[in-house]
């Protein structure tokens, strides 16, 4: 390392003890904001608490320029945005629930180039106000930062087709700038298997990505899965498991809005201070709720997947899933909440007998999802038939009924490609698959989470073999799951 260039590490180290207060950077965190700084694309997969966010807000700060942050969440937007501002740095956020004048002060400071960080969904990024704006030749753009990367496989086919357009962003981008612009493009997340990883590179249009994978294996996390035989058993469970950790810090994970909201209910009734958080409640709602748990006041939330993501506690003691979640990727999500003070925290998912006669549940949740989706792809089946060789996803989604998401679906499949991120082109059917053999596959995914369940090999060995740490995997006992203290 010569001269200059130790001169500017040491300036990059210097700003981050200036504005976050540490002496120097956690593995892997030097190396991927060096690779940032060299404008780089990269695919970065961190344990949760592995202190992500630094990685990309430090870069973005030190450069003269915008970087864009498409989030999947309003409450993991507004929290980092927050903090940010109490640092008093340029940061902003764009999403459909802003006031208009908050919008519009946003989309001025845009223009007038006064921001280094802007964070924004797909939906909106893609939106026609801020699109033109990020257009413009002078607004100078160095990256684009895909938080949550996660999302775009879980979510991308099915729920927010917005996410298989962002590979078209870039090249779109660069063809409104000055010659010799170079956009780098990096995706942060917790959690990718290889295929999901692959995926992510594919629709991202990744070129020569550096990886940066880190196990996720936390040792302090103690894994446990629990039969219970009816719904009351569920909630004594439940009660029980609360009452052995008076005054522990905890989050109960659920399935569904009217879950957390019942739940919150009925312990509420018990004298338990704690509140239903889920997509449903307004920003003022959910900013009090979270205040509420941050301070203490609340000793645990009732919460589906809404809330977690970019909210940094780190004494949370316990995680209970109510229920089983779909995915593996969001068990790991979830219950990489607790202990991240690096003290043990107990995992604990309940779920119904093998059979369901007792307590059918978990098995007719299982069964709507897979049926929904297999509809989705018949659907997109169907519309394929129907589609002009070419066109707009607006005009789409005018027409059929989940246009956008067939689309979405039919270019996963390798039916279409994406001129932009606006308009699609049909492939000649010799490129791509069938989308009987894409649901197959997306089932299969769903499969993994309940042969984790059912194990009997040590929990953490099957969780770094499903996300491709065979290496790490190989004669793996950790000692402290359920499994491994049967034995």
């Amino acid at each position: 390392m010569n001269t200059s260039t130790t001169t500017s590490w040491n300036n990059v180290r210097a700003a981050f003890k200036n504005i976050w207060g540490y002496d120097d950077f956690r593995f892997p965190q030097g190396e991927i904001i060096r690779s940032l700084l060299e404008k780089q694309d990269a695919l970065i997969v961190l344990p949760t608490g592995g202190g992500k966010s630094i990685c990309f807000q430090l870069p973005a700060l030190l450069q003269t320029g915008l970087t864009l942050v498409i989030s999947p969440l309003v409450a993991l937007m507004e929290n980092q945005v927050q903090e940010l501002h109490q640092l008093k740095l340029p940061a902003a956020l764009l999403h459909s629930e802003l006031p208009t004048h908050q919008r519009r002060q946003t989309l001025q400071a845009l223009e007038r180039q006064q921001l280094r960080l802007l964070y924004l969904s797909p939906e909106t990024l893609l939106s026609t106000p801020v699109w033109e704006r990020l257009c413009q030749p002078q607004l100078k753009i160095n990256g684009l930062i895909l938080d949550e990367a996660h999302c775009l496989v879980q979510w991308g086919d099915t729920f927010r087709p917005a996410y298989l357009r962002l590979g078209a962003v870039r090249p779109a981008l660069l063809k409104c700038k000055p010659a010799g612009t170079k956009i780098s493009i990096a995706a942060f997340t917790a959690t990718a298997d290889p295929i999901a990883q692959q995926t992510i590179r594919n629709v991202l249009q990744l070129q020569q990505p550096k990886p940066f994978l880190i196990s996720p294996y936390r040792q302090n996390l103690n894994l446990k899965i629990q039969i219970v035989w009816t719904p009351r058993g569920r909630c004594q469970q439940l009660l029980k498991f609360i009452q052995a950790r008076q005054k522990q810090t905890g989050l109960v994970y659920v399935r569904s809005r009217r879950e957390s909201e019942e739940l919150t209910e009925w312990l509420g009734s018990l004298g338990y201070a704690t509140a239903a958080y889920h997509a449903g409640l307004s920003p003022e709602e959910r900013r009090a709720i979270e205040a509420s748990w941050l301070s203490g006041k609340s000793q645990f939330v009732v919460c589906t997947c809404a809330f977690g993501m970019g909210i940094n506690k780190p004494d949370v003691r316990w995680v209970v899933h109510y229920q089983s979640p779909q995915l593996l990727s969001e068990y790991i999500q979830e219950v990489g909440r607790g202990g991240r003070d690096g003290k043990p925290s107990d995992a604990l998912t309940l779920i119904s007998e093998p059979t369901g006669w007792l307590n059918p549940e978990d098995k007719q949740r299982r069964e709507f999802f897979v049926d929904k989706m297999r509809s989705q792809y018949q659907d997109a089946q169907q519309l394929v038939k129907k589609l002009p060789p070419q066109g707009d996803v607006a005009t789409i989604a005018k027409q059929y009924r989940d246009g956008a998401i067939a689309l979405a679906l039919l270019h996963s499949a390798g039916q279409l490609e994406w001129k932009d991120p606006f308009h699609y082109r049909k492939r000649a059917s010799g490129t791509s698959q069938s989308l009987a053999q894409l649901s197959a596959a997306q089932e299969k995914v769903q499969k993994q989470m309940t042969q984790y369940l059912n194990t009997r090999e040590c929990r953490w060995q099957f969780l770094l073999k499903a996300f491709g740490f065979n290496e790490e995997a190989a004669g793996f006992r950790c000692e402290n799951c359920d499994n491994c203290s049967c034995r």
